[in-house]
């Protein structure tokens, strides 16, 4: 109970903006509380986000980016023509994700969701998911993603076509490979595309049977409930609260949120 009181008045006084004690970058120890006690677990860094490790998880769905071993885990519920991701991954929380991805303290974890082609009209989400996947297989996912943010549509405008995605693509070094531009001119993914859509309506449950919305965070398998998804786009508050939970992962739990 005392522990999880800690995590409680942790993560209120980082929504008030209060300052938390920040340590660890790149390879140094950090303290990571494990059953309450404090230990030093080397984390190991990336020099850039093109040399963080990617790959498919198990499930054939989840892509899975950074350091296997890192002690926090985001993952994230994301559909490629929701303005409101665009928002979290360019002025948000996304930036510090990555960031700490990066150092190795966070391992970050993707649902790729496409069901606004249904709401709107289109294949954009579609086409977009496909071609992610793709990426995948080029060792350049990450580096995609951001960039399919940094240049996302209006959300009215199917603007993600064929040649739309692999224009994008040339800005990614090594990515516009034939077998890519093939993997995206005919949907070779559409099995995952649909699969991975259908994991996303799963995750909201027979509350939410649409799925949970996007985007939707879970940290080391907590949701962060819908009234504290302001937490999310807050860069300075995540920072603080992703930064507590690998200290002292024992004391986060769902219960921290009244």
């Amino acid at each position: 109970m005392k522990q999880r009181r800690r995590a409680a008045v942790t993560l209120t006084a980082a929504l008030l903006g209060a300052a938390l004690t920040a340590c660890g970058r790149g390879d140094t120890p950090v303290d990571a509380g494990v059953n309450g006690v404090a230990q030093d677990v080397a984390v190991t860094g990336y020099d850039s986000l093109a040399d963080v490790p990617e790959k498919l998880g198990d499930d054939g769905t989840t892509i899975t980016v950074g350091n296997a071993q890192a002690p926090v885990v985001v993952h994230l519920y994301e559909d490629p023509r929701c303005p409101v991701c665009e928002e979290f991954e360019s002025t948000g929380g996304g930036p510090t994700v990555r960031e700490a991805t990066v150092r190795g303290e966070v391992r970050t974890e993707y649902t790729l969701a496409s069901f606004l082609d249904d709401k709107l009209g289109g294949s954009g989400s579609k086409k977009a998911v496909n071609a992610l996947r793709a990426a995948l297989d080029e060792g350049r996912f990450a580096e995609y993603h951001d960039v399919l943010y940094a240049h996302q549509p209006e959300e009215a405008v199917d603007g993600f076509t064929d040649a739309r995605l692999l224009e994008l693509a040339g800005q990614v070094a090594g990515l516009r490979t034939p077998a890519f531009e093939s993997a995206v001119k005919t949907m070779k993914y559409r099995a995952f595309v649909t699969a991975s859509e259908k994991v996303y309506e799963r995750a909201g449950g027979t509350e939410e049977p649409g799925g949970p919305g996007t985007p939707t965070a879970f940290i080391n398998d907590v949701r962060i409930p819908a009234n504290y998804n302001s937490l999310i786009f807050d860069a300075s508050a995540l920072g603080r609260v992703l930064d507590e939970i690998r200290r002292a992962p024992q004391e986060w739990s769902a219960d921290v949120f009244p």
